[in-house]
């Protein structure tokens, strides 16, 4: 098959599943073209079978705002027409699916065609989606998609209450993770760069947006401290930091919480990593944890969302309600003041991730999917 994949190419789970789905595709024989304002920031190399796009947006003095969407949607009829694409797969509802399906009409107009599959990660329909300047724009271009997926169960029916469109199909194909590249004793963790040995690692990655509840990292992370000697890494950036950074001052935690800012690549860092806190107000998957899990890092986080779809409660981690800082550190203490205990979570996380979430299982549901989607013109 032949796909045109759009994404964020920012910093996001968005777009690292979107960015790995198609260098996967692509090595199972798969024609792949990127479109995007930008590299994906995970697509870094030659690859052979992957193609990128860049979407160019002329600036005129008359536009306050340059209109990406309209340009994205120009590239996507070209570059779909000219490479005889047979599918377009955008992530993220908003503009993307949009400007896909603004292309697909261009095409018809012109006596061709093209598929389009709609994923939805998260705030795409939890948060813009049903803010009231995008809810109808949202609803109109998730039903005229060809095909709709979601990552998760907990997503699907977010977005069937969210939008009323019972009509509408959704398949949930969850996010993924390479178990090759997440593997702890793949590489040689330099604990020492990051804490004294006698210390514990605990870590959070995020884009530090208030969804995330980063405030509750530090203190959970306090409470710990106080009977686990231990320090927090956090990564990524956002605009949650800067509380962050001042809780850790009130709290007299500054020497033991680092913030090491945005990273590419996180698989080394998760290596060292001894528990993954994501304490989110809600998780329409939860992409980090799984990728800690695959690490071998037992996960806190809160429980009522989609992370409850990926950590199971008292095997490979623990989870609470949102907010619940006592009980989230409480099952800190408990499991890193316990070696062999915690032994037993950090292999049965690895073990979950691999057996439910690997790449090797996921794919080919796309895969299928695509097939799906292709065949309802040719019956």
């Amino acid at each position: 098959m032949k796909i045109g994949i759009t994404c964020y190419p920012t910093f996001g789970g968005s777009g690292a599943v979107a960015t790995e789905l198609g260098l996967q595709l692509a090595d199972r024989g798969h024609e792949i073209h990127f479109i995007s304002y930008a590299q994906p920031f995970r697509l870094i190399h030659f690859h052979e079978g992957l193609f990128f796009h860049e979407v160019e947006v002329n600036r005129y003095p008359l536009f306050v705002y340059p209109p990406y969407s309209l340009a994205l949607a120009v590239s996507m009829h070209e570059i779909t027409r000219d490479h005889g694409l047979d599918l377009l797969h955008v992530h993220y509802a908003i503009p993307h699916a949009t400007t896909a399906w603004i292309a697909r009409e261009m095409l018809r107009s012109e006596g061709s065609d093209v598929k389009l599959v709609t994923t939805l990660h998260g705030t795409d329909i939890t948060l813009v989606g049903q803010d009231p300047s995008y809810w109808s724009i949202t609803k109109f271009s998730i039903e005229r998609s060809d095909g709709l997926t979601a990552v998760s169960d907990y997503l699907q029916r977010e977005t069937y209450e969210a939008f009323k469109c019972p009509e509408c199909s959704i398949r949930v194909i969850p996010n993924f993770i390479d178990p090759a590249v997440y593997q702890r004793e793949r590489y040689e963790c330099q604990r020492g760069a990051l804490a004294p040995e006698d210390e514990k690692i605990v870590m959070h990655i995020s884009n530090f947006r208030a969804v995330k509840r980063i405030e509750d990292v530090v203190r959970v992370f306090d409470r710990l401290a106080r009977s686990v000697p231990s320090r927090l890494i956090l990564v990524g950036d956002g605009p949650e930091r800067q509380a962050a950074e001042d809780l850790s001052r009130e709290l007299g935690r500054e020497d033991r919480v680092t913030f090491l800012g945005k990273l590419e690549s996180v698989a080394e860092l998760l290596a060292c990593a001894d528990l993954f806190l994501l304490p989110s107000e809600e998780e329409s998957f939860g992409l980090v944890a799984l990728e800690a899990m695959a690490s071998g890092v037992p996960v806190i986080g809160s429980s009522g969302s989609g992370l409850s779809e990926v950590v199971t409660d008292g095997i490979t981690g623990r989870l609470h309600p949102v907010g619940d800082v006592e009980a989230m550190a409480e099952s800190a203490v408990e499991l890193l003041g316990d070696t062999e205990r915690w032994r037993r979570v950090s292999a049965a996380a690895r073990q979950s991730a691999v057996e439910r979430f690997s790449s090797d299982r996921i794919v080919p549901m796309y895969e299928s999917y695509y097939e799906e989607v292709l065949a309802v013109d040719r019956a």
